[in-house]
């Protein structure tokens, strides 16, 4: 026997979070579509995963800000980088972060939903894609330092 659960799709409208002023504010929409979210994330939750990826992702480029607005850029978007579908380059690798560390938040938040041995497995499934989601917020960040990725395992 097979189920078909259908969502409400996204709300869109939600305007924008306000950023530091060096970084881009959030186009709360432009989010919803670039994490693929679904209407099981409520429009507060939404917002809370991006304030909290903000926060993260500005932490880790704080010594970056300092150092570029230090050489006169007063933005993200005025800082020299080459364009690629008409938006800088650190634009590109910034959003980046920014929405695999608040999809990654939000899978771990959610994973919990469904607590019967196929949501145990589908839980599994999951925590591999949080962990590729993290993985992809850590080399945009290095992209954007200009450092190389590098990925070590122990043994």
């Amino acid at each position: 026997m097979s189920s078909f659960i259908a969502t409400a799709p996204a709300a869109a409208g939600q305007n924008l979070i306000a950023n530091d002023g060096f970084f881009p504010d959030i186009d709360v929409d432009q989010a919803l579509a670039a994490m693929r979210q679904d209407g099981t994330v409520t429009p507060d939750r939404l917002r809370a995963a991006l304030i909290e990826a903000a926060l993260s992702v500005n932490a880790e480029l704080a010594d970056w800000k300092t150092t570029q607005q230090a050489a006169g850029h007063a933005t993200l978007l005025a800082v020299p980088s080459a364009q690629i579908d008409g938006k800088s380059t650190n634009l590109h690798r910034y959003l980046r972060a920014l929405h695999c560390q608040a999809r990654a938040g939000l899978i771990e938040r959610y994973r919990d939903y469904d607590a019967t041995a196929a949501g145990d497995k589908a839980a599994e499934a999951l925590l591999q894609a949080v962990e590729d989601l993290r993985r992809d917020a850590r080399w945009a960040i290095s992209d954007l330092l200009g450092i190389t990725r590098t990925t070590v395992e122990l043994i």
